[in-house]
């Protein structure tokens, strides 16, 4: 039976970044709101491009096919569309099986079983994405796979061929390997694969996930995508006509942003590599936290030596502090801390997280 249940981090989440004092919450690497208009101050000043579309500048950014290219109205519609698409195609008298891995975002989880899936989990252990541990859990009635890079929560990054090893275990029982890709660009230097992260387009039975809104801040947009084979992007149109569409401005707004994205990757990675650098030395300075700050990424997964994760986001919101529990991420003794604007503003944010945590 498909039920929709409620996803309680983003009910939990919604309204909290703006009314806190110090976001520490909030991981994508937002800049200031427009005044007025609908432009984002960041790509007010820079000109359209005189052609392509949203599609084809995507298949040149990931070097892969504009007919396996669909735009989606965020990473969450394209998820949700994904989902849809691949648990539609099993047999109507069937529970469709749906690994998902842990730690883990909600939503992950919610939408296919929402869709009617059996959801089942694999662990990640400190973040780690493991091939024999996704064979392990594979049997022959499973339909998706869904996976993070970098991982959310934890940040950590699986390189190309630990990708292409899951996905070909995967293809072994023609499931399909969903990649939600939207912190893989964030890095303290700029690599090779699209907007200088790692990807896992092209590999085989895989699509992947991405969009505007963390990397680049422009969530306001809600623009995302989905890259797969020409097959499996026609299924998900099909799908995709029960749904609304991306809106023209947004479009117009995505391909300026993307004709730019040399400039905007260089600004983003300078971000993440002052918001590592603070993240880094403020666990470094914590003798009561323990956890990883993984290289190039300006979030992870804390725990505290005395305290678990809802009570040290309570003890953080006393002083209008923004840090998420990890219980909403299958890690209740954690909190995750994200640093995601400006770092003059997260310095000051991890110095009043710090006098919360004294008070603990």
């Amino acid at each position: 039976m498909r039920v929709f249940e409620p996803i309680a981090y983003l009910e939990w989440i919604a309204g909290r970044p703006d009314a806190a004092t110090h976001d520490l919450g909030s991981s994508d690497l937002r800049s200031p709101s427009p005044d007025r208009g609908v432009v984002p101050p960041v790509l007010a000043d820079r000109s359209d491009p005189t052609d392509g579309t949203v599609e084809s500048l995507l298949a040149d950014v990931y070097d892969h096919p504009e007919s396996g290219v669909h735009v989606t109205a965020g990473a969450t519609h394209a998820n949700w569309l994904v989902g849809a698409t691949c648990l539609s195609r099993a047999d109507e008298s069937a529970e469709p099986r749906v690994l998902v891995e842990s730690p883990g975002y909600e939503p992950h989880a919610a939408t296919p079983r929402g869709l009617g899936g059996r959801v089942e989990r694999f662990e990640r252990p400190a973040g780690r994405l493991d091939p024999d541990t996704v064979d392990e859990a594979l049997t022959p009635d499973t339909e998706l796979v869904v996976c993070t890079n970098r991982h959310n929560p934890t940040g950590r990054l699986a390189d190309r061929g630990t990708l292409r090893a899951v996905a070909e275990r995967v293809a072994d029982v023609d499931a399909t390997l969903l990649v939600d890709e939207v912190y893989a660009p964030y890095g303290t230097n700029a690599g090779t694969g699209p907007f200088g992260g790692v990807t896992a387009a092209g590999l085989p039975n895989t699509v992947v996930a991405g969009s505007l809104t963390k990397f680049f801040g422009l969530g306001g947009l809600r623009v995302g995508w989905v890259l797969g084979e020409a097959s499996t992007v026609e299924r998900m149109e099909r799908v995709g006509w029960h749904l609304p569409v991306v809106a023209g401005p947004s479009r117009a707004l995505a391909r300026r942003a993307l004709a730019h994205r040399e400039a905007l990757s260089a600004r983003a990675h300078e971000r993440v590599a002052e918001n590592h650098a603070l993240l880094s030395a403020f666990l470094d300075d914590r003798s009561d936290l323990s956890g990883t700050v993984h290289e190039g990424c300006p979030f992870a997964l804390l725990a505290h030596e005395a305290a678990d994760g809802d009570r040290v986001a309570r003890r953080a919101w006393d002083e209008s502090v923004l840090v998420v529990p990890g219980r909403f991420f299958d890690r209740p003794g954690a909190v995750r801390v994200s640093l995601g604007l400006a770092p003059e503003e997260m310095e000051r944010a991890l110095s009043a997280f710090g006098t919360a945590l004294d008070a603990l």
